[in-house]
């Protein structure tokens, strides 16, 4: 199946640097790609801890001692680690992209190329939903998730049009959604606009952006000395926290040096310059277009 094939993977597994007697975590099970690749590498003493919030993934799960499926948002790895007496780990890999499982199911409500439910949860046991947000956040707060998340132009007209309509009856699946809102855009601008318009409503819906800085916070304290972090982004919010929490220590991307000019940041960036798919790797999988993998190494 499509979602098999993972971005940006011989990079990815390079950056992680592989220790064989290691101990690893995907942050981002789905379908498995990475972590298949990355418990080749591993000796028999290694292990590899995977987690995903979405119980769909087990199906994916490895038969294999060494390693271990987590039910959960990968903000709380840091907590299971803990439960688990697991001390410090040698490298971190997190794809944040939305998995092909989520974007090809009619019934995930991801993707406004399908009929079907407004849901975009990724944790499906979770209370928010799409449909809760485009029905119930006023017409401020659509906008601003618009502006910021999915970083449209005209964000308040939007909201407004999305406002106007849900008084006469609720929002309720993908294709009332694309019906309304499709008008307001030239044809030619029409699909990447919704695009657009979906990130941000899906970004909402799972606090994607919260729990990427929390889970970059644990990072620091969860990885060895010389331990790799190796995270892939897919929009321009994600790589620029990304970017600032690894050149800087903090996401504002502020500066600070002690006083013999070393910058405080717990890690050292080991690619200085963002990788991106090849040419080759965009033809064969055109969802990796706007990959961008950074490396880091523990200090």
């Amino acid at each position: 199946m499509a979602y098999h094939v993972p971005v940006l993977l011989r990079e990815s597994i390079e950056g992680l640097n592989i220790l064989p007697n290691g101990t690893y975590l995907d942050l981002t099970f789905g379908g498995g790609g990475h972590s298949h690749e990355v418990i080749k590498h591993l000796s028999k003493k290694g292990r590899l801890i995977a987690f995903d919030q979405d119980k769909a993934a087990f199906a994916n799960a490895i038969d294999d001692k060494r390693f271990m499926l987590i039910h959960s948002n990968f903000k709380y790895f840091k907590n299971f680690l803990r439960y688990h007496k697991i001390g410090k780990v040698d490298g971190i890999l997190a794809d944040l992209g939305v998995s092909s499982m989520h974007f090809d199911n009619p019934e995930r409500g991801f993707s406004f190329r399908f009929e079907g439910p407004l849901d975009m949860r990724m944790n499906q046991n979770a209370k928010l939903s799409a449909k809760e947000v485009v029905n119930t956040y006023s017409e401020k707060e659509l906008a601003q998730l618009l502006s910021i998340y999915g970083e449209v132009s005209n964000a308040y007209k939007i909201a407004q049009t999305i406002v106007k309509h849900r008084e006469n009856e609720p929002i309720a699946t993908v294709e009332n959604l694309v019906e309304i809102l499709s008008p307001m855009f030239p044809t030619q601008q029409t699909n990447k606009q919704l695009a657009k318009i979906f990130q941000a409503v899906r970004i909402e819906v799972n606090q994607e952006m919260e729990t990427l800085k929390e889970m970059l916070k644990n990072t620091t304290a969860t990885l060895n000395p010389n331990g790799r972090l190796v995270v892939i982004s897919y929009h321009s919010l994600e790589d620029r926290m990304v970017k600032n929490f690894i050149r800087s220590g903090n996401f504002k991307g502020e500066i600070k040096s002690d006083f013999y000019g070393n910058v405080e940041s717990d890690f050292e960036q080991i690619n200085r310059k963002v990788i991106v798919p090849t040419e080759k790797e965009i033809e064969e999988n055109p969802r990796s277009r706007s990959a961008k993998l950074r490396i880091a190494q523990k200090k």
